[in-house]
Formats: C-alpha cells, sequence, structure tokens
C-alpha cells in the first residue's frame, strides 16, 4: 500500500507559536518528509487543508477529527494530526482544542529545544487569556525552567502570582527584578513597582519604598501625592517640618487649594520668612484662590501683614547680618542666608549659609543642610545639592524630605 508524505508543518507551526498559528494554514500537505502517513489520514488532512484555505476551520476540524478516527496510528501520525488540529482550532476560535492538541504536540518529543520554549510561551499566553491561570503558572514555569529569559515571561509569572494573592512571592519576585533592572541601567516597569505596592498596603515601610520608587522612576502627581501625604504620619516625623514639606509640594506644582496657601503663607511668616509668604500669596492670588470669595479680605489682611514685616526685614538685614557673624555658632547665619535665598537672592544666601554650617555648634544641622540643599537645587546646581541632601541623616523626617528632594532634583527633563 502506498503511503502519503505529509509535510512536518506541525514543527514550523510550534516554532511560531499559537499567536501565529490562528492565520496559518498548511498548504505543503505534501511536501517531501522523511515519515509518512496512511493514504486515509493523507487523504483526510488534505481535505482539511481545502477547507482552511477557504476559511471553514469548523469543517476542517471535522475532516482532523476523521482522520484521527483511523486505527493503528503511528506517533508520527497522532503528530502530525495533532498539530494541523491546534492550528485549524485556533483559527476558528477554539482555545480549548488547541491548547489540548498543542499540548499533546509537546509531549510527543519531537519538538528540538526553541520549539519547545516556543510552544511553552504561547500555551502559557493561551491559557492566561483563557483565565486558566494554574495552567498558564505550568507552561510559564517551564518556559523558564528549561532555559527561557524573556522578561516579558518573568513579569507574567509575577502577574499570575498578584492576582492569586500570593504577595509574599509577588513582593520576592519583584524585589529581584527590580534590583537586577536598576543594575543594569533599565528602568524597572511601572506595572512591576504598582503591584509591589499594592502588595505592601499592610507594611507601611514596604509601601513606602515602593512609592517611592514608583516616584523615582515615574513622577507623576499622584505618586508624589500619595507619597507627601503619608509623610507627617511615620514615626518620629517632627511637625516643625510642615513648611518644609510645603516646599516640596511648590516645588512639584502640587499647591491646589486656598487651605494650601493660607497654611503654606502662614507657616512662613512664623518662621521668620515674610519675603517666602509674599511669593506664595502672590502665586495664590494668580492661581485665583485668593482675593475671592467670603475669605477676600483676609487674603488682602495677610497679604498687607506680610509685605509689612518684609520692608521691616529689610531694614533689619545689616544689623541681623553683623549679630550673625559675630555669634559663635552658625545657626543665625543658615537662617539669614535662606531667607535671603527665599527672596532669591541666592548667591548671597548660599555662601552665608555655607558660612554658618562651616562654624558647626548648629541647633539643628539636618535642617540645615537640608535647606542649603534646597537652595543650591533652586539656585540651579544640581550636583551640589544632590550631594547636600545624601548627608541629611535625621530621624525626624529630615532624612526623608532630603530623599524626595533628590528624587525632584533628578527628575527627567521634560
Amino acid at each position: 500500500m502506498t503511503k502519503f508524505r505529509y509535510a512536518r508543518f506541525g514543527v514550523l507551526i510550534a516554532a511560531l507559536g499559537l499567536s501565529a498559528v490562528s492565520s496559518m494554514v498548511p498548504t505543503a500537505a505534501f511536501a517531501q518528509a522523511a515519515e509518512t502517513v496512511k493514504p486515509a489520514i493523507g487523504t483526510a488532512l488534505h481535505e482539511a487543508s481545502e477547507l482552511a484555505k477557504a476559511k471553514k476551520y469548523k469543517e476542517a476540524l471535522g475532516k482532523v477529527r476523521d482522520a484521527d478516527a483511523v486505527p493503528g496510528k503511528t506517533a508520527y501520525e497522532s503528530y502530525v494530526i495533532e498539530s494541523t488540529r491546534g492550528s485549524y482550532a485556533m483559527a476558528a476560535g477554539d482555545k480549548e482544542t488547541a491548547v489540548k492538541a498543542y499540548e499533546a504536540v509537546v509531549s510527543s518529543g519531537r519538538l528540538s529545544g526553541p520549539q519547545k520554549l516556543a510552544m511553552y510561551e504561547s500555551l502559557g499566553g493561551s491559557y492566561y487569556s483563557m483565565n486558566n491561570l494554574p495552567k498558564a503558572s505550568v507552561w510559564y514555569g517551564r518556559y523558564l525552567s528549561e532555559g527561557g529569559d524573556d522578561p516579558k515571561i518573568r513579569a507574567m509569572m509575577t502577574q499570575i502570582s498578584f492576582q492569586n494573592g500570593d504577595c509574599s512571592k509577588v513582593s520576592k519576585e519583584i524585589s529581584a527584578n527590580v534590583r537586577a533592572e536598576e543594575k543594569a541601567g533599565r528602568t524597572p516597569a511601572e506595572g512591576d513597582l504598582q503591584m509591589l505596592a499594592n502588595c505592601m498596603k499592610n507594611d507601611k515601610a514596604g509601601y513606602v519604598g515602593a512609592m517611592e520608587k514608583l516616584t523615582t522612576y515615574y513622577p507623576k502627581k499622584e505618586y508624589w501625592k500619595d507619597l507627601l501625604n503619608r509623610l507627617p504620619a511615620r514615626p518620629g516625623y517632627s511637625e516643625r517640618l510642615l513648611l518644609d514639606v510645603y516646599r516640596l509640594k511648590q516645588d512639584l506644582g502640587q499647591l491646589a487649594s486656598v487651605n494650601d496657601y493660607m497654611e503654606m503663607s502662614q507657616l512662613s511668616l512664623q518662621a521668620g520668612l515674610p519675603a517666602e509668604a509674599q511669593k506664595i500669596i502672590d502665586q495664590g492670588y494668580k492661581a485665583g484662590v485668593f482675593g475671592v470669595g467670603p475669605e477676600a479680605a483676609r487674603h488682602q489682611r495677610l497679604k498687607d501683614l506680610a509685605a509689612k514685616n518684609a520692608a521691616a526685614d529689610l531694614k533689619a538685614l545689616p544689623q541681623a547680618e553683623a549679630d550673625a557673624n559675630a555669634a559663635k555658632e552658625g545657626t543665625g547665619l543658615v537662617n539669614l542666608g535662606f531667607a535671603y535665598v527665599v527672596s532669591g537672592q541666592y548667591p548671597k544666601g548660599i555662601a552665608l549659609m555655607e558660612q554658618g554650617i562651616a562654624k558647626d555648634g548648629l541647633s539643628r544641622p539636618d535642617d540645615a543642610k537640608l535647606h542649603l540643599g534646597i537652595a543650591y537645587l533652586w539656585a540651579g546646581k544640581k550636583a551640589d545639592a544632590v550631594k547636600m541632601f545624601k548627608t541629611v541623616e535625621g530621624k525626624d523626617g529630615t532624612a526623608d524630605l532630603a530623599r524626595y528632594w533628590m528624587i525632584q532634583a533628578n527628575r527627567p527633563l521634560k
């Protein structure tokens, strides 16, 4: 009995993956091959091929079933039948039949290493699209365990762990991935960092760490808002730093409500920085939150007070500078220098702050270094600013703020 020679197109289908299979029809059904199929099988598969050419995939699958019904099939014949079945089932949108067929193809032992990896990846993707996470995890796991190194597959495995609620595994996997990406000089995926943050909701320190990473690589307004709103609740945080938090919000363009402008300007006045208060008040008027509504008169009184205090400070500056220079410790020079800085006189203010820090004996050295770092940044001295921020070690929130200012200093250019 003469046997038909059937193309080993199944190998090619497997290598291409299931995503390519849906649009692929085996047209070379009778090309030369080392192995052959029985005439009844060859005929049925040929008829299936003709139906598939006409995009009649369901009818083609019927012919594949006819081929499968032939008794006494060899291992090769079963392999060809399942390869064909998988192709037409995928084209017909019958993923259940397709994945079962391709699992049989994998089990045939006829695929090379690269072909198997391609099939594992495709099976994992198909099962994932079918919401069969356990099966998707099995096939993605085989892909990785047998040498596959596509980072997208590792990301999918992490996504599956997240959907299964295995946050311990997710945290471990993503943390390792983030370290590897950073070491390689690449940006960690935003989706990974979001999953990490979501998995850390019950771990305050871990959550903040994840949000810091998100803010570092994806400095979106909502990430910054979340991070800064949580800062005052951090253990050991000092309320005296509220003005510094507002300064960062201002730098980020996150002053929004009338209460934001009102509180920051009042805090600046209380800190003896009327020039800074004036700037904030002017911004409030420009933003349209001051000078309107039932509180308009109050806003005007605040503006007048800031202007009056700023004028008085200007007159007192020469004596204040003489007193600060005469003092044994440098706190006065630092404070005076920062007053110049917030009024826009960066060179003079920075010089005084540097002199004050050099004197030592500061009442709050971390505050002084934080403010000098801010001054450097506002003056356009980014490298000096980052270097100074790295020296801030206070456990009262100053080190946190310095770290956040570093993130802001290193923000991507628009």
